[in-house]
């Protein structure tokens, strides 16, 4: 059983840089705070090491656990109060086949994304399709957000151009949600193969994808224009899920 309780040790000083994107996508790893967490992500079997308290090891036997002080797991911490155990863990490719996709345009709040990927879980949209200028997946409010729906998708980030003509070759109905030129979502019907575009929270979906995708929805209501990103992918997801 290793122990660290200086914030000045070399694998600290490495571990922190994580909490910063940049050095998440170079190093391909991040950092899971919380039981419940760890536990999802042990399941994924994507755990690297764990650190946590000496009271609290007993919990993780089954993987590389270092006892660290409180000052080290707080270092390491995104959040205000005391942490009491995180895992350093490796980003995995989780490749599925899916009828449902989502593909979410430059989504900025990682509670929302967050929110949104433990929805798709719920409601069997396995796999999602981030643009380029989303919030990332890995920032802690966004894995907290997902309650551990992040080992459970099929995760990736591309041109969303490009992969809406890819998803159209490949039979796919593309659906993006727009105010203008759209028709209700009640009169929208389900086919086999469906891939359903989400925008931003201020502008919503940007005009080149609406133009590309094969149909536009909005989801009718009283008194206010447009809902939530969130809240309007899961009356979506829910109304379409398959069976």
């Amino acid at each position: 059983m290793a122990e660290i309780n200086s914030i000045h040790n070399s694998r600290v000083k490495e571990w922190s840089k994580l909490l910063i994107k940049k050095y998440r996508d170079q190093a391909k790893k991040f950092i899971v705070e919380e039981e419940h967490l760890i536990q999802e992500a042990q399941k994924a079997h994507c755990v690297d090491t764990i650190l946590c308290l000496e009271e609290k090891k007993a919990l993780f036997e089954n993987d590389v656990v270092i006892t660290a002080s409180q000052e080290v797991l707080n270092k390491l911490s995104s959040h205000v109060s005391n942490c009491t155990c995180l895992a350093i863990c490796n980003k995995k490719e989780n490749k599925k086949e899916s009828n449902r996709i989502l593909l979410l345009d430059n989504i900025q709040d990682p509670g929302n994304l967050g929110t949104i990927l433990r929805t798709a879980v719920s409601f069997n949209f396995q796999r999602i399709i981030l643009s380029l200028d989303c919030c990332d997946v890995y920032n802690e409010k966004c894995i907290r957000s997902t309650q551990g729906a992040l080992f459970l998708l099929d995760i990736r980030r591309c041109d969303l151009s490009n992969e809406i003509l890819t998803l159209k070759k490949e039979g796919y109905t593309v659906v993006a949600t727009a105010l203008k030129n759209s028709q209700p979502l009640q009169h929208l019907e389900a086919t086999e193969k469906m891939a359903f575009i989400f925008g931003n929270e201020g502008q919503g979906v940007k005009k080149e994808l609406i133009d590309l995708a094969d149909k536009c929805c909005k989801i009718e209501m009283h008194s206010f224009e447009s809902l939530n990103v969130a809240v309007a992918s899961a009356i979506i997801m829910y109304e379409f899920m398959e069976k």
